[in-house]
């Protein structure tokens, strides 16, 4: 049986379209994000350098995400330029940080989705860095689902979001794929450019686990996600304990069933040469205390990496 997303049942009652109305209405005086800049988007520009257009920088069979998320060819990732944060580390700041990227009408985004989905056979639609086109994504959804589109949505986010525009998310996204980096305000001004970081993913995680719960449900065949949660956590160098305080949260105040992935890949680019705690990779002992901790907690669903990490001219691998 085809597992259909959750936002056909919106879109067919017309709460979908209520939705994207009152979240259009909502630019005039933004508050999409935690920034709460209020600023009138239709006729400026709000803190997250976003104004009423749709900005892109590509659209990609992405094989970089989990492997529930990736299928045979890849996810349908779609890179939005700009972002609500300013992570001194970000790999992506050619376009989240530096704004490099296309303008787009919102039928060339519901068109996107649809190539994504007949023509490029992705495995999900993949928004990434999305909240401030969260209006136009609505738009473009409605478009795209008269014309037959069906791809569950993955909402690919650094968790800092509004837990009033995640309510309006809910039986519309089908798959958060979310980050937590600290679990410290103080931490998150320093490298995000955010007061409030961890007060807000707080109550943000909570929300995306009251909306989908322990669901996790995987196609059979495909071996394909459909709906659930997955928790990110990049092991920062010299900041393993924020690592470690994050498992503990989820642990504590979410669920030990919830899925998590444990990543190791963080690269110094960007601004992060001029932090010394970021300015170096992570070493393998760093990563590998924090395995142990996910563990010693009694996780058990999700994944670990197994990129080499070097230290004292050793290599470390993991074979989980």
């Amino acid at each position: 049986m085809e597992i259909l997303p959750s936002y056909m049942k919106l879109y067919e009652s017309g709460e979908l379209h209520k939705r994207r109305n009152y979240l259009m209405k909502r630019l005039e005086k933004c508050d999409l994000c935690p920034r709460q800049c209020k600023v009138n988007r239709l006729t400026n520009v709000g803190t997250c350098r976003v104004g009423n257009e749709i900005k892109i920088s590509e659209y990609v069979l992405y094989p970089g995400e989990e492997p529930v998320l990736q299928g045979e060819n890849g996810a349908g990732g779609i890179f939005f330029s700009n972002c609500t944060m300013r992570c001194v580390y970000c790999q992506n700041f050619n376009f989240s940080q530096l704004g490099f990227g296309k303008n787009i009408s919102t039928i060339d985004l519901a068109e996107i989705f649809l190539k994504l989905q007949n023509e490029m056979k992705a495995a999900n639609l993949d928004l990434v860095t999305a909240t401030p086109y969260l209006p136009f994504i609505f738009d473009a959804l409605i478009y795209a689902i008269e014309r037959g589109f069906r791809l569950p949505i993955v909402w690919n986010t650094s968790s800092y979001e509004n837990i009033e525009t995640l309510k309006l998310m809910e039986d519309v996204v089908d798959i958060y794929l979310a980050d937590i980096r600290y679990t410290s305000n103080i931490v998150g001004k320093r490298y995000s450019g955010v007061k409030d970081y961890w007060s807000n993913v707080q109550i943000a995680i909570k929300e995306m686990h009251r909306q989908i719960g322990e669901t996790f449900i995987v196609d059979e065949k495909s071996n394909i996600l459909k709906k659930g949660i997955i928790i990110r956590i990049l092991v920062l160098p010299n900041l393993i304990n924020q690592a470690k305080e994050a498992l503990k949260f989820l642990k504590y105040e979410i669920s030990e069933k919830i899925h998590i992935s444990l990543m190791d890949q963080y690269v110094p680019v960007y601004k992060a040469k001029n932090y010394k705690k970021l300015s170096r990779y992570l070493y393998k002992s760093e990563y590998q205390e924090v395995v142990d901790y996910l563990y010693e907690l009694g996780f058990k669903n999700g994944w670990i990496q197994t990129h080499n990490l070097k230290e004292n001219n050793e290599v470390f691998s993991t074979s989980q």
